[in-house]
């Protein structure tokens, strides 16, 4: 069960220890900038299908990629040596996260709803989301979408167009991020995919003191 219920009309989170083994930690209140912010500011994310009351969640063990450290496998290598490759960051911040969307909807369904796009694309309306999306050979080719806060980068959701266009928008992320001394991307869940791009699980205790560090001013 849930272990609160949040007020709309109060900015607050529990704190984040008291989530559940399954990483929930409460329900209810709403997707402003200022409720967006000090979630992730503290870890906490909302995650839940169309028609449920917001869900937040914020798991005890945390999947991370540290930028710089992405792994790119001898055949991306190849395929980029052969291949024109290259980024373009906040083409279409809805279009990208929209993209995200379709992709998923049809095949095993998506978090990302009509509010959730609204709530997002304030965010990067405030420079505080940013998406980025890669090119082969001059043509779209996949995005991701996340949460920017301070030097820490908050991953949402990636789509694919071409194949190898997830994994070279993480790669081309990564290496932005690298270079403006980002501490950590924050992938939330681990899935095979983030695996072999050089992902790995953390403490709850591990990843705060990364957002302390990244949200430091």
């Amino acid at each position: 069960m849930p272990v609160y219920r949040l007020n709309e009309k109060e900015i607050s989170f529990p704190l984040p220890y008291l989530a559940e083994d399954d990483g929930l930690l409460a329900v209810g209140g709403d997707l402003s900038v200022d409720r967006l912010i000090l979630a992730y500011s503290n870890g906490i994310f909302p995650w839940y299908n169309e028609g449920e009351p917001i869900m937040w969640w914020c798991p005890k063990e945390r999947y991370i990629i540290r930028p710089g450290n992405v792994h790119i496998s001898h055949s991306m290598k190849k395929f980029m040596k052969k291949h024109g490759t290259g980024f373009e960051v906040n083409r279409d911040f809805s279009d990208t996260m929209h993209r995200c969307r379709i992709k998923r909807e049809f095949k095993e369904g998506t978090w990302i709803t009509n509010d959730m796009e609204k709530a997002y694309k304030r965010l990067n309306d405030k420079n505080l989301a940013l998406s980025l999306d890669a090119y082969i050979d001059g043509e779209l080719a996949g995005g991701l979408y996340g949460v920017s806060l301070g030097r820490c980068f908050f991953g949402e959701s990636m789509y694919t167009e071409i194949e190898n266009g997830s994994k070279l928008a993480l790669i081309y992320l990564s290496q932005l991020l690298a270079e403006n001394n980002y501490v950590v991307i924050d992938c939330q869940f681990h899935t095979d995919h983030l695996e072999s791009m050089g992902g790995q699980m953390i403490s709850y205790d591990e990843y705060k003191a990364l957002l302390s560090e990244g949200l430091s001013f």
